[in-house]
């Protein structure tokens, strides 16, 4: 288990819930009709085909910064607002709300990704709507994960604090993300001509920031570094 997504799950108070919880990020798959689906590893999955987070390592970076949104957002509520929080269920609903988007991918050999025969019958809420109560989860759980895409995305909104604090955490560092890629993709092909594909966070906010700071001949030698050290890197 990559230490990141370990350290998140010990911030989980209550024994019982933190182990189910490690349990299941140990065991990310789901069994029908007797076949077992396990999809892409977590370490190495994206969180999302297109819109953000498309790269490996995508899934884990999407985990630790929505927990981490979710978390300030408990702060905001509780110092501010004087209401009360269950962060153990705020944690483990951020851990857990996209766990089987990695069972739904799949790459090509040309480095893309795209979706699996289970993803074609059934999309990443059912499935871990299913498995949480399958595996006993508290209800308030389950229902942070049913909610986690809002109104407008999602089959029912949030109707709990927690609930709430997760959907605004994902739909926040969903944005972030994929506004900062899009952002990157743009200036690069307009700096070189043509696109960096499939642009890590890291490098994205590098590309935005050197536009900031050197405006396009920054852009230029920013993404042409980036591209020898892909190169070096393929080559070892």
């Amino acid at each position: 288990m990559k230490p990141e997504l370990k350290k998140l799950i010990n911030e989980i108070r209550d024994k019982s819930l933190r182990e189910k919880v490690a349990r299941f990020v140990a065991d990310p798959t789901v069994k029908i009709e007797g076949k077992v689906y396990k999809g892409l590893p977590l370490e190495s999955s994206p969180a999302g085909v297109s819109h953000h987070h498309a790269y490996p390592g995508g899934f884990v970076e999407h985990v630790v910064s929505t927990t981490q949104v979710a978390l300030t957002l408990c702060d905001v509520v509780e110092n501010v607002y004087r209401g009360k929080v269950d962060r153990d269920l705020v944690v483990a609903g951020s851990i857990l709300h996209d766990i089987f988007k990695p069972s739904t991918y799949m790459e090509r050999e040309d480095g893309t990704y795209g979706v699996t025969p289970l993803a074609e019958r059934l999309d990443h809420l059912t499935l871990i709507v299913s498995e949480l109560v399958r595996r006993g989860f508290p209800l308030d759980l389950i229902h942070i994960a049913g909610a986690h895409m809002g109104w407008q995305h999602g089959p029912i909104g949030p109707r709990t604090a927690e609930a709430l604090i997760v959907h605004l955490a994902d739909v926040a560092d969903s944005r972030l993300n994929g506004e900062v890629l899009r952002a990157a993709q743009y200036l690069s092909r307009v700096a070189t001509g043509m696109e960096l594909e499939r642009i890590t966070s890291s490098e994205a906010f590098e590309i935005v920031r050197s536009k900031t700071l050197k405006g396009w001949n920054g852009v230029k030698k920013t993404v042409e570094k980036i591209r020898e050290k892909r190169l070096k890197t393929s080559h070892r």
